[in-house]
């Protein structure tokens, strides 16, 4: 097991460093600063055995204890200490000191996740080997380096030139590509990591054009990242390089390419005499005269043909032995065929489909490319190159099939379905019928998914398929939307039947109970409709209406029936506006969503014989007394601007992003701009905390807690500063889930709420399960606070509980002080609502809601400027 010391000044780091790399085998040590350090490592460079290296993270400061610490590392006595630096950029500095120094690597903090991997490389290098400096020298390969450091290019400049290379340096990519263009270069060196584009940009456009497709390229970087090797091999390069690498390894690696540039030129010379043989070998291979008669065959040809020898075929007509007939068995007019033809002309023939036929009399479909074969400037014949493509005709009939169909319940899609609900519209224009559209939704699927497990969802859906399917005329046609959503198109029906047709589907799908495991369930089912006729403008009208007499029918109670009328259902349907997918999929795309934060009122700090009348008047004097020696709680509210610059409120756009499954990318959004407001707000005087609400899908995401994790390092957030708040429905229905999350988060000092708490009484007994440290009480029972006893019962009991087992209570809805007051008898510890705040575009705005307006103040101790 590999020791190793851990130097980081930021406690979250440390720790997400500690515990990434102790789960990779290393026994870990931490440093909490350079002043603890610097005696440690001035003992262990006397003392040799101990630890193998140190990972640390590089000043973002000036630091003369840093500078000590970094000084006595370029010593010779830590000469083969492992040193693996971790900066917020490419910082120049870094770099440099880097190059300067063995057995050192350089990671930025984004990719920290990779330190292990690093420091296992730097502990465990490759064993010495020979270098052949000669290749440089004995052929003076030119070599384009492009950099943006004037440091690196120096240093690499010299390097190279010493050892006999012909080098000339860029210092950005499109530098780099105007020398490349302008001389022939043997070798591209570029840097990945430069202002603008990447190195990898040049590459790909060195690649890609004829005039420098020959050059071979190399990226190099600073830092061992998987993802920039990986992305710099996608786009062309052939090594990568590491600037951190001992230069005699790197050194070592350059020969290796300049081998790889020489055997190149070698290749091609041989590669452009061999090219008309090579180009037509395939799978099978045979050769014939100009007659057509076989003169060679290889074994692959003999197998696909079920020949045993290849006495069979030579000297034999390839059309009458395999290609004389159609792939019904109708023979082919030697005089048409196209095989024989190309043999007497001497035609190139690539990529032609056909069949052979097999010794067992099978026809095999094959592909075939026919070359012209020369010999000493005659043509000798044709080269026959062909594969065996009955695989490939079976993988296509089924990849046809799934394009249009449902795997699980064999009833076609919606892609399919949408191009039948076209083609019906367009026909109903040419006549006077009417058709319906039905969207059918299973109203207890998602219960007897959960309750009874996936197989029996899995079964209902299969069953129910069939109830439907049983239903039909041959002229219908019906398709699985997805999830436990169909659509049925029945063609010419009367006009006044909807509502008929339509019931009946509903109760035939109810009329038997689906028993699974012994239990017997009730199933229901929402239907809307929508008449088709030759006024029908569109397909996605026709949806968008049948989806609105789908949600109505759904408010309407469940497994009822809705025929969508223009006349009393536009107001629904303009209420369910179907353009969410793209709205939001742009919205994340183009950073088109907005964060608002309103104010969390601890209660205790509250004196209430003095509440304020004005909204936000509280909070501002709240902070004015208590804001520099507390940190201030704010609920991270998320908003969406529309076009006009207008923000649209969450309720309008989450249910359709957990429709379309977008919920655990826009958490994700919020998180990661939320902790970059964190880092940002508190390099300032005022300590800040937001509280951040996930959805369900992001419990359901199994990658959560790592990617809160890595943004926790990237923006060194203080995890006391976070909160996590998630629904009591959703903690409820994913407990596995928070529990894991919580596991993952709590150490570092996230903590977590559970929100819209005492909607189920039961969900007292899940508490024992779940580790929260907030309950925000559900906003319905604060609104009925001062006129419903039961309200103000529910809040108490949710109070008294709370405080037994070491939660903290939080009050939602607070809009006026009396409210508050009652809250406050109640023993609730926080509150939040417009009577304290309004959320606010900034955390500047939301400290001061009542910047404009001091002088009005109730209270007659805040002065102005205070």
């Amino acid at each position: 097991m590999d020791r190793v010391l851990l130097l980081e000044n930021s406690a979250t780091r440390r720790r997400a460093m500690h515990s990434l790399l102790a789960s990779k085998g290393f026994q870990v040590s931490e440093l909490l600063d350079y002043g603890q350090a610097l005696p440690l490592l001035q003992r262990l460079g006397s003392t040799p055995a101990g630890f193998g290296g140190i990972v640390i993270g590089w000043p973002e400061y000036a630091d003369p204890q840093a500078d000590d610490v970094f000084n006595l590392l370029r010593r010779d006595e830590f000469e083969h200490f492992a040193v693996l630096l971790l900066a917020d950029s490419n910082d120049g500095a870094a770099v440099n000191w880097m190059m300067k120094r063995a057995s050192t690597g350089l990671l930025l903090w984004s990719d920290y996740s990779e330190c292990a991997e690093a420091m296992t490389k730097l502990l465990n290098p490759p064993s010495a080997v020979t270098l052949d400096l000669d290749v440089g020298g004995q052929s003076h390969l030119r070599v384009l380096f492009v950099d943006d450091s004037a440091t690196v290019r120096i240093a690499f400049r010299r390097l190279l030139m010493k050892h006999g290379y012909l080098v000339e340096t860029a210092n950005d990519v499109e530098d780099g590509w105007r020398k490349a263009q302008s001389t022939p270069f043997d070798l591209a060196i570029v840097d990945y990591f430069m202002p603008g584009d990447p190195g990898t940009v040049l590459v790909q456009r060195m690649k890609n054009d004829a005039r420098t497709s020959g050059m071979l390229s190399a990226i190099i970087t600073g830092t061992y990242s998987d993802r920039v090797i990986n992305e710099s091999l996608g786009a062309g390069a052939m090594e990568c390089l590491f600037k951190s690498e001992a230069r005699e390894l790197f050194l070592a690696r350059l020969g290796s390419l300049a081998r790889a540039v020489r055997d190149r030129k070698s290749i091609d010379t041989e590669r452009r005499r061999l090219h008309s043989i090579l180009s037509s070998v395939g799978d099978g291979v045979y050769g014939v005269d100009n007659r057509g008669h076989i003169q060679f065959v290889n074994p692959a040809a003999l197998d696909i043909l079920g020949h045993s020898s290849d006495d069979d075929l030579i000297g034999q007509a390839a059309f009458d032995s395999f290609h004389h007939s159609y792939a019904d068995g109708t023979p082919v007019p030697r005089s048409a065929c196209f095989l024989s033809q190309s043999y007497a002309q001497g035609s190139q023939v690539p990529g032609w489909q056909t069949v052979f036929w097999s010794k067992a009399k099978r026809p095999v479909p094959v592909e075939c490319t026919v070359y012209p074969m020369q010999m000493e400037g005659r043509r000798e014949g044709s080269v026959v190159a062909f594969r065996d493509i009955s695989a490939r005709r079976m993988l296509e009939e089924e990849l046809r099939w799934q394009a249009s169909h449902d795997a699980l319940t064999k009833l076609h899609n919606r892609a399919w379905f949408e191009t039948q609900l076209d083609q019906e519209i367009a026909r109903l224009k040419r006549t006077e019928h009417v058709s319906l559209l039905l969207f059918l939704d299973l109203d207890r699927f998602k219960y007897i998914n959960d309750t009874a497990g996936h197989a029996a969802g899995d079964q209902l859906l299969v069953e129910i398929s069939r109830r439907l399917a049983s239903r039909l005329r041959a002229s219908d046609h019906i398709a699985r939307m997805g999830g436990d959503e169909y659509a049925i198109i029945l063609r010419n029906v009367d006009k006044g039947d909807a509502t008929q047709v339509a019931d009946e589907f509903r109760r035939e799908l109810g009329a038997l109970p689906f028993v699974y495991g012994g239990k017997s369930y009730r199933v229901g089912t929402s239907i809307g409709v929508a008449r088709l006729d030759q006024h029908t403008p569109s397909s996605s009208e026709a949806m968008a209406a049948a989806d609105v007499a789908l949600h109505l029918a759904k408010r309407n109670g469940r497994n009822q029936i809705h025929v969508f009328s223009a006349d009393s259902d536009q107001r629904a349907r303009m209420d369910m506006e179907l353009g969410w997918s793209s709205r939001l999929e742009a919205a994340l795309k183009h950073n088109g969503f907005v964060l608002h934060y309103q104010p969390i009122l601890p209660l205790a700090q509250i004196e209430y014989d003095h509440l304020p009348e004005q909204q936000g008047a509280l909070w501002t004097r709240h902070m004015r007394r208590h804001g520099p020696e507390q940190r201030a709680f704010y609920e991270a509210l998320i908003r969406l601007r529309a076009a006009d610059g207008t923000l649209v409120a969450p309720n309008a756009f989450l249910p359709a992003a957990e429709r379309f499954s977008m919920s655990a990318d826009i958490d994700r959004w919020v998180i990661r701009h939320a902790f970059q407001v964190l880092r940002d707000n508190n390099q300032q005087e005022q300590p800040t905390g937001l509280s951040i609400n996930l959805s369900t899908q992001s419990l359901a995401h199994g990658e959560l807690s790592r990617y809160i994790t890595d943004c926790l390092v990237e923006f060194n957030v203080d995890p006391r500063a976070v909160i996590f708040e998630v629904t009591e429905s959703g903690a409820l229905s994913h407990v596995e889930s928070l529990r894991h999350l919580i596991q993952e988060l709590r150490p570092f000092g996230c903590r977590f709420a559970l929100d819209d708490f005492g909607i189920g009484f039961s969900s007292f007994a899940h508490l024992k399960h779940l580790d929260v440290d907030f309950l925000k009480i559900d906003g319905s029972f604060i609104q009925g606070l001062l006129n419903e006893p039961v309200d103000l019962a529910v809040i108490s009991a949710i109070t008294s509980i709370a405080h037994s087992i070491g939660k903290i209570t939080i009050a939602e809805h607070v809009d006026r002080p009396e409210i508050l007051r009652a809250l406050h008898a109640c023993g609730v510890d926080q509150a939040q609502g417009f009577y304290i705040g309004r959320p606010q575009p900034s955390l500047r705005a939301a400290n001061g809601q009542l910047e404009l307006v001091q002088g009005e103040l109730p209270d007659a101790t805040v002065q102005r400027g205070a």
